[in-house]
């Protein structure tokens, strides 16, 4: 299941345009298990803090901080396994995404991929792993999803 962007999800555009920060943090350097329960995040954004505390056993979560360490390749692969693409992924409420000037080139799932890894502030947060689950962003569908998925 993937709970994520308007692309995967028309239901929840309005939810994602209107959100004005997307946090995310995973903590693991290997491939994503099926049994992994990984939330990754960015500390400093009282978004992700607001929604880590909606989290119901938040301590069967491994938590990374994506500014504190960084996503690694495999991370990144694991996650885009699950969600289907890069883009889905991919932030373009980062204020970076307009001063690089990227609103206005035709970006590729390899220039997804490569951003996402040279600047955290690209990967859309949270990003919720739970097994083969994944949920991305910070909508208000996407987080009712996530608050349901970790009672399980």
């Amino acid at each position: 299941m993937v709970a994520a962007d308007t692309q995967l999800y028309p239901a929840i555009t309005e939810d994602i345009q209107n959100s004005c920060c997307y946090c995310a943090k995973e903590t693991l350097s290997r491939d994503l298990r099926p049994m992994d329960r990984i939330i990754y995040h960015l500390a400093t954004c009282s978004t992700c803090q607001r929604i880590l505390k909606q989290v119901p056993k938040l301590t069967r979560f491994e938590l990374q901080d994506i500014k504190a360490k960084a996503i690694t390749p495999k991370q990144l692969d694991g996650m885009k396994k699950l969600a289907g693409s890069y883009e889905a992924l991919f932030s373009r409420i980062a204020l970076k995404y307009r001063a690089l000037g990227l609103n206005k080139v035709a970006l590729t799932e390899k220039d997804y991929r490569r951003l996402i890894l040279e600047e955290y502030t690209f990967l859309k947060r949270p990003v919720m792993v739970i097994g083969k689950e994944i949920f991305i962003g910070n909508g208000k569908n996407v987080v009712r999803a996530m608050v349901e998925a970790a009672q399980r």
